[in-house]
C-alpha cells in the first residue's frame, strides 16, 4: 500500500511497536523522563536530569559532546547500548496508545500514535508558529543519526463533545490496568495503555478520519518530520511521525507563554531606549504580582515585562506611529496585534536591533527561571503574556503563522515513556 501523500480524508494515526523503559532496569520512570527538549532550562534542568539516573532520557534528546555530528553519533550509540543492554525493549506488538496526565484539577487524555504526514497546504495538520532553520537542522540530524522518535509532539482536534469515536475508546481503556504508571517531579502522575484491539483501533481510524489538528507543541520536530520524509523516497516508516492527539472539547490545553532572555542586553539599556515609543514604569514584586500588572495591561493592549536588575519594569502603550511604520501590514489585524509581532517587528527588529539567533536570544518557558537567568548574567528577560487558543486556531485556519516560540501550550507530554524507532515499524 501506498504511504505517500496526506490521508485521503484526514488525520490517519497508525499503530507502532513502542520503545518503552524495562522498569528492572532502571531506578524509576519518573527518573528516566524529561520535559521536551526545548522545555529543558540549560545547563541546571540539564545537569539536574543527567544526574537523577543514568540513564535519562534527556542522553538521548540533548547529548552532551563538542559538535553537533558528535552529539548525535553519541546519542545513536547510547540508544543501540541501551536496546542491547535491555533498558529499552519494543513492545511485543503495534499499539496505539492512550496517555493520561493529571495533576489536581487538571486532567488531560489522548491517544499517542503514528500519524500519515500531511503538508500544511493540505490543511490536515495546522502549524501556527514559524521555525528556525537551524533547529529543525540539529533535529534531523539526530533523528536520522538515531532512526528514531524520541518524543512525541502535542497535536490538538475539536472531538463532537460527546463519548464516541477516539473518546469512547479512551474513556474505556482508563479503567483497564495501565502499561505503567509513575508521578514525576513537578507533581504530574502519567499513565500510559496499550490499545490493541483491531476494533478499537478501527475505531480511532474511523473518527480521525474526518478531522483537523492543530500543532500545539512541536513545530520543529513536526518541519523535521517533512524534512526526512522528502529525503526517503520510498514509502515507509518515514511517512509518519510520533504525535499525542489531544480532542480540546474534552480537555482543554492551557496556553502559557514563552519568554525572552535578550544577552549581553542590560536592562538600563533596554529600558532607555524604550522611553517614548512605550510607556515604561516600574512594577513592584514579587513576580506573581508583576505578571498580574502585565495581564491587566495586555488586557488593553500590546504590553511587556522586563526583568533582570533585580526589579520589574512594564513596557506598554506603544506608540502608534511606530506601529503602524514597522509592523507589517500584509497579515491579518489579529496577526499584526499579536504580542510577538510586535515584540519582533518593533523590538528586537526596529528599537533594539538584535538578531534573532542563539547567540543573542534564548526562548525560557518558565518565568522564574527567564528571570533568574536574566539576574545572573547581567541581560534582560521579556516576559510576555498568553495568546488565547482561539486567536492561535484561526490565524492557522487561515493559513497564517505566528512568530515563532510564541505560545506554550500544555500540559506537554514526558518525553521517555514511549519512543518510536523508524527501523521496528
Amino acid at each position: 500500500m501506498n504511504t505517500r501523500g496526506p490521508a485521503d480524508q484526514g488525520l490517519r494515526l497508525i499503530p507502532f511497536r513502542g520503545l518503552r523503559y524495562v522498569p528492572e532496569q532502571v531506578g524509576s520512570l519518573a527518573a528516566v523522563t524529561s520535559p521536551p527538549y526545548d522545555v529543558v532550562v540549560r545547563p541546571d534542568g540539564l545537569h539536574h536530569l543527567e544526574s537523577a539516573d543514568p540513564h535519562n532520557i534527556v542522553r538521548l534528546i540533548l547529548p552532551q559532546a563538542d559538535t553537533a555530528a558528535a552529539r548525535h553519533e553519541q546519542a545513536a550509540a547510547t540508544l543501540n547500548r541501551w536496546l542491547a543492554e535491555g533498558v529499552l525493549a519494543p513492545d511485543p506488538d503495534p499499539a496505539l496508545y492512550v496517555y493520561e496526565q493529571s495533576d489536581g484539577d487538571i486532567l488531560q487524555r489522548g491517544v499517542i500514535g503514528a500519524l500519515a504526514l500531511s503538508d500544511p497546504a493540505d490543511g490536515i495538520v495546522l502549524p501556527h508558529e514559524d521555525v528556525m532553520a537551524h533547529v529543525v537542522e540539529d533535529r534531523a540530524d539526530l533523528m536520522r543519526t538515531t532512526a528514531a522518535h524520541l518524543e512525541p509532539l502535542l497535536l490538538t482536534y475539536r472531538g463532537d463533545g460527546d463519548a464516541t469515536g477516539t473518546t469512547a475508546v479512551v474513556e474505556r481503556t482508563v479503567h483497564r490496568t495501565p502499561l505503567l504508571a509513575t508521578t514525576t517531579e513537578d507533581g504530574y502522575s502519567h499513565r500510559l495503555w496499550a490499545v490493541t484491539d483491531p476494533a478499537e483501533r478501527a475505531e480511532i481510524e474511523t473518527d480521525l478520519a474526518g478531522r483537523q489538528a492543530l500543532i500545539a507543541d512541536g513545530h520543529h520536530r513536526w518541519a523535521t518530520y517533512l524534512r526526512l520524509q522528502r529525503e526517503h523516497t520510498d514509502p515507509g516508516p518515514w511517512d509518519f511521525g510520533l504525535v499525542l492527539l489531544v480532542d480540546t472539547v474534552r480537555h482543554p490545553l492551557r496556553v502559557r507563554s514563552i519568554h525572552r532572555l535578550l544577552h549581553g542586553l542590560p536592562v538600563a539599556d533596554a529600558l532607555a531606549s524604550l522611553d517614548g515609543p512605550f510607556r515604561v514604569r516600574a512594577v513592584a514584586g514579587p513576580l506573581a504580582h508583576a505578571l498580574d500588572v502585565l495581564a491587566d495591561a495586555a488586557a488593553e493592549g500590546n504590553a511587556f515585562l522586563l526583568a533582570g536588575d533585580g526589579g520589574f519594569h512594564l513596557a506598554d502603550r506603544p506608540d502608534e506611529a511606530l506601529l503602524a511604520r514597522t509592523v507589517p501590514a500584509d497579515r491579518p489585524a489579529d496577526w499584526r496585534t499579536l504580542d510577538a509581532t510586535v515584540l519582533h517587528s518593533v523590538l528586537l527588529d526596529h528599537i533594539w536591533r538584535i538578531p534573532d539567533d542563539p547567540a543573542h536570544i534564548a526562548y525560557i518557558h518558565d518565568t522564574a527561571a527567564a528571570v533568574e537567568q536574566a539576574e545572573r548574567h547581567g541581560s534582560t528577560a521579556v516576559l510576555m503574556h498568553p495568546v488565547r487558543e482561539e486567536v492561535v486556531r484561526d490565524l492557522a485556519r487561515q493559513g497564517v503563522t505566528m512568530p515563532r516560540k510564541s505560545t506554550s501550550f500544555g500540559p506537554k507530554p514526558a518525553t521517555g515513556l514511549v519512543l518510536r524507532s523508524l527501523t521496528l515499524g
